[in-house]
């Protein structure tokens, strides 16, 4: 019943939301989203640049087609929330949220500067941030607490979390994941950005996770697989979860460390680091190509 009531809510935010943008016109945005959060972290001299890459699409398709949350509505308990696991990209959380109307994203000229709230994880100083992150291993644990509250309340709303791939070697996921399977926490999703790199490494090499698919199926969750930059596939599958009434959602979204940008795409060292003059100009070349494409 509980989860009737919660499609029906979504159905009525999605026909009178004012987004409802075409599938091109998301796609649009990720490129605009990947040049904006470039450029702050050019001018902040600092940023987990591939991580911020990769996840920009699901970012762009969270706020832009299947969460219920805005500025204006950010206040009220019934909105959907979404927490940043995977803090340390939070480049493409800023240029999001700054699109959505919650701060001016002149702000984000501050980035990493003295007495900036714009740091280099979320933090609630920041307009339409949730909860402090950064730490790894925090945000599903936070989102699970989120989604039983929610459960206790009867409440509608769902709980979204973005996970790292590497940060899955935190013990503290496991503990998260068991929780939410016993309390069937089907109004919450976890979203793994899987990229399959980390700072130091391929995540095989460094703490292998897998099989991922199994031992996320063997704690009792739903498991869905998508390409995490197909923006059509991303919004049908964040769209429908719940897909198994019971059961938590983990999306395994397949990215790219650095997507976007040819000299960036798989390579471990820009999971941190800033682009040169050269390699930026060459950066929004491409990423403008991509727009010009998109617009014909």
């Amino acid at each position: 019943m509980e989860t009737t009531i919660s499609s029906h809510f979504r159905i009525f935010f999605k026909f009178f939301s004012m987004n409802n943008l075409t599938i091109k016109e998301l796609e649009q945005k990720s490129v605009k989203y990947r040049m904006a959060l470039l450029k702050y972290i050019k001018m902040a001299n600092a940023g987990h640049t591939g991580g911020s890459l990769s996840c920009t699409d699901i970012l762009n398709v969270l706020y832009n087609d299947v969460m219920n949350v805005s500025p204006e509505n950010f206040n009220d308990p019934n909105r959907d929330r979404y927490i940043q696991s995977k803090g340390h990209s939070v480049e493409a959380l800023y240029v999001v949220l700054a699109d959505q109307g919650f701060f001016p994203e002149t702000e984000l000229e501050t980035m990493c500067r003295y007495k900036s709230p714009y740091v280099g994880h979320p933090t609630r100083k920041v307009n339409g941030i949730e909860f402090n992150t950064g730490a790894l291993g925090h945000g599903l644990s936070i989102s699970a607490g989120i989604a039983l509250a929610a459960k206790k309340d009867k409440a509608p709303y769902r709980v979204f979390t973005l996970l790292g791939d590497g940060e899955l070697a935190e013990g503290s996921n496991w503990e998260a994941a068991m929780l939410a399977a016993h309390y069937k926490l089907d109004n919450l999703v976890a979203i793994l950005d899987h990229n399959t790199l980390q700072i130091t490494g391929r995540n095989a090499e460094v703490c292998n996770p897998e099989p991922i698919n199994e031992k996320w199926k063997a704690f009792g969750w739903n498991v869905v697989h998508v390409d995490g930059h197909n923006i059509a596939e991303l919004s049908k599958v964040l769209d429908e979860a719940p897909t198994v009434p019971g059961k938590p959602t983990f999306v395994i979204a397949r990215t790219t460390k650095g997507k976007g940008v040819s000299f960036m795409e798989d390579v471990k060292k820009w999971h941190h680091g800033v682009p040169t003059n050269e390699q930026y100009e060459i950066a929004i070349n491409e990423l403008g190509a991509e727009q010009i494409r998109l617009k014909n």
